[in-house]
């Protein structure tokens, strides 16, 4: 299944609740400090809700520990809303990572600039979408691709 990443994440509600969609569709999570928020955090755990268990969890302390744990070969591919190509013009296999920035801020220039960027289409006004509505946007189109939805 799709590895979900987030960047620098400083809201526990939005990781807690992409924590509940990693473990609706058995993606691991994986997750580069700093954080900002407590990793104790009660909103962290509260959004999250009881599906912790089933949620595999990988920290990482640094980006550049993050970087040396990635598989060889392995596919990232860095959302932002600055990307020229979208999700669905990608082919997106289900062990590719996703990376996503922080909220405030979105990933930096060195890291979209190491790894190939999508974007999620918005044809209204907004600017950009929810940080954990983003990411079940993405998972969820990986699992269409590839025909895992039951």
């Amino acid at each position: 299944m799709p590895r979900i990443v987030l960047y620098q994440p400083e809201i526990p509600q939005n990781t807690g609740n992409i924590a509940r969609t990693a473990a609706a569709t058995a993606s691991e999570l994986h997750l580069v400090r700093p954080f900002g928020f407590r990793w104790g955090d009660s909103r962290l755990k509260r959004a999250g809700l009881d599906y912790w268990p089933h949620v595999h969890v990988v920290l990482h302390d640094s980006w550049e520990a993050f970087l040396e744990a990635l598989p060889e070969g392995a596919r990232v591919w860095a959302f932002s809303t600055k990307a020229r190509r979208t999700l669905y013009e990608a082919r997106l296999d289900p062990q590719d990572f996703l990376l996503f920035g922080p909220e405030t801020r979105g990933l930096p220039t060195e890291v979209l600039e190491r790894f190939p960027a999508l974007r999620i289409p918005m044809p209204g006004s907004v600017r950009s979408l929810n940080l954990a509505v983003s990411v079940a946007v993405a998972v969820y189109e990986v699992l269409r691709q590839n025909e895992i939805l039951g």
